[in-house]
């Protein structure tokens, strides 16, 4: 063999091994040590258009070649009126990627968690599927609005062309006595669905009774409510009202007519904490779905309404912070204990820790299965992200992130101003994960 012939051999094997070195490594790219928490309106898309940037994004970095995620992936909106799998298909058809209804997070998903409800009679607000939605979760008794209306049709007065011209002495069919309300999101007769929870609080779930006196120590009926956005971002060019400001609404109507306020036994959705819990344990399972070893210390939540997704995504940082600190002064101040890594994650949150009595609720026969279960975070820390694709807009000129002058979170919520501040603030999606990959190592495409 010549000289020249030897030295191309030599140069071709040695390529084929570097070749061979990097597909290599790429194949045993280190696992990811996070997950992602992604809101959906405002951030992958607009009404039934994608983002484009977080359709890229998807596509080209979160998706391994067989279109399966690379990172433990939840998708989180403040939506309550739809089933989760309606929403992963939605999302599967616009995004033109494969999503099932398991990472696909409803503001009312953490209902599945307050079985000492599942059993009661309970009235549902909201439009859309809300008696399949309630029966997924696991209600197995429930009353719609509009069931109330058909029983009761004087009770709704306000539309003149809807009011009954005769009521049949049998119109009141048998409605069970209603034991507690779940608000699922704005509902689309505003003034029908006011009216009526207002009667069948004022009358302690028994519409045939007369208006209740209530004492001073009186509590109404048990309240869950999802999806807490006081403004939402659809096709508009400008945010539109959410189930918060029908919230805001029930709540000023019941304390004029009362004169105390409207309590809530739990408030779910962004940016609750119960929300990012639930959606933790989500993260863990698809991590274990997906044969990872790496514990997952590390939520980034990423999403465009600051008063939400920032907002919730810090004020469950400070609470894991809270956390720690409490469990690692409790093993200085037991110092026989075994300080086992995970007995620093395993804190018992005390109800002020839970975003207030509202979180999960004042009655203590109510939260303490929810305290519980809350008790079992796993992750550290909680990252926010902001992307400019939704409610947040940069003002023109390219000024710096100003910190909203009104709090738009529920009323019963803590107001922390420095908890409106993300810890990035960035584009899009597409430019979200840049950030994300670059700060974890993570190898930002698999190469074949």
């Amino acid at each position: 063999m010549s000289t020249s012939l030897f030295q191309r051999v030599v140069a071709a094997h040695r390529h084929h091994i570097r070749r061979c070195n990097h597909c290599f490594q790429s194949s045993t790219a280190p696992e990811p040590g996070f997950g992602l928490l992604f809101d959906i309106d405002g951030v992958l898309i607009r009404g039934k258009k994608p983002i484009l940037a977080a359709k890229r994004a998807f596509q080209n970095k979160l998706l391994n070649g067989n279109g399966k995620f690379r990172v433990p992936t939840v998708f989180v909106t403040n939506a309550g009126n739809a089933l989760a799998k309606t929403k992963a298909e939605q999302l599967s058809d616009i995004l033109d990627i494969e999503i099932t209804s398991d990472p696909v997070m409803m503001s009312h998903s953490p209902l599945r968690m307050f079985e000492e409800y599942h059993d009661k009679c309970v009235l549902l607000s909201g439009q859309g599927p809300v008696e399949e939605i309630a029966k997924k979760i696991g209600f197995t008794n429930t009353v719609t609005i509009e069931e109330i209306r058909e029983a009761y049709p004087n009770l709704d007065m306000v539309d003149h062309q809807r009011r009954p011209k005769t009521v049949p002495n049998n119109a009141h069919k048998n409605i069970p006595k209603i034991e507690a309300i779940v608000l699922f999101g704005e509902p689309v007769r505003w003034e029908t669905n006011l009216q009526l929870l207002i009667d069948v609080l004022l009358t302690h779930g028994v519409l045939e009774n007369p208006v209740c006196e209530f004492a001073n120590n009186e509590h109404h009926l048990p309240i869950l409510a999802c999806n807490m956005d006081l403004l939402w971002m659809s096709d508009s060019h400008m945010p539109r009202f959410g189930h918060g400001t029908f919230l805001h609404c029930l709540e000023s109507v019941y304390q004029k007519l009362v004169g105390r306020p409207l309590t809530y036994t739990a408030l779910m959705g962004k940016p609750s904490e119960i929300t990012y819990y639930y959606a933790e344990k989500l993260i863990m399972r698809q991590a274990a779905s997906m044969g990872l070893k790496l514990p997952i210390k590390t939520l980034y939540a990423i999403g465009d309404n600051p008063m939400a997704d920032i907002y919730g995504a810090n004020l469950y940082n400070k609470r894991l912070k809270e956390s720690q600190q409490l469990e690692q002064r409790k093993v200085v101040n037991e110092p026989h204990s075994p300080a086992h890594p995970s007995s620093l994650r395993k804190v018992h949150p005390s109800t002020r820790s839970l975003t207030t009595s509202a979180a999960l609720g004042q009655d203590s026969d109510v939260t303490s299965q929810s305290r519980s279960v809350l008790s079992q975070r796993q992750v550290e820390t909680c990252e926010s992200i902001l992307v400019c694709t939704g409610v947040y807009s940069p003002l023109p000129g390219g000024s710096s992130y100003q910190i909203p002058p009104v709090f738009h979170g529920p009323r019963d919520m803590e107001f922390d101003v420095s908890l409106c501040m993300p810890s990035h603030i960035t584009n899009d999606v597409d430019s979200a994960l840049d950030y994300i990959f670059e700060r974890e190592s993570f190898h930002s495409q698999v190469s074949s």
